[in-house]
């Protein structure tokens, strides 16, 4: 859907969500930082979908390498059913393996302390930045 809003991709975590976004073309993903998971989840996320004109939403879906459903999986599907029922616009599941391990691969290679690599918030938010790229350049 390049050029009809904004994507929105979310990493999931049981602490912390990770969040990208896409320019309005759907060409290029920039980071959109953490948000803790807790009681305020669902309607800050709302707010993102309002406030950015966000017209789909990505989830990372954490696959086993085997490309099975494990624990980690099936509450990535229970948080997506409970976003469906929050926002307005469709959530889509996408294979998230490896993103990341890419992350903290990416960080290394930059040169970030390892002081700084050991912000799991960092590696979150650039994970859903590898995600949303990896979704948009497959679009193309």
């Amino acid at each position: 859907m390049p050029g009809n809003g904004r994507i929105l991709a979310i990493d999931y975590g049981e602490r912390r969500i990770g969040l990208a976004l896409s320019d309005e073309l759907g060409i290029i993903a920039s980071g959109g930082g953490t948000l803790p998971n807790d009681g305020h989840t669902f309607p800050s996320i709302g707010s993102l979908v309002t406030s950015h004109c966000v017209s789909k939403i990505i989830v990372g879906y954490p696959l086993t390498l085997k490309g099975e459903e494990g624990d980690a999986a099936r509450m990535v599907q229970r948080f997506v059913e409970v976003l469906r029922d929050r926002v307005s616009v469709p959530v889509e599941l996408v294979d998230e393996r490896f993103t990341s391990s890419i992350a903290e691969r990416t960080i290394r290679e930059l040169g970030v302390s390892r002081k700084k690599r050991r912000d799991k918030g960092k590696i979150d938010e650039i994970a859903a930045v590898i995600l949303l790229q990896g979704y948009l350049d497959s679009t193309r």
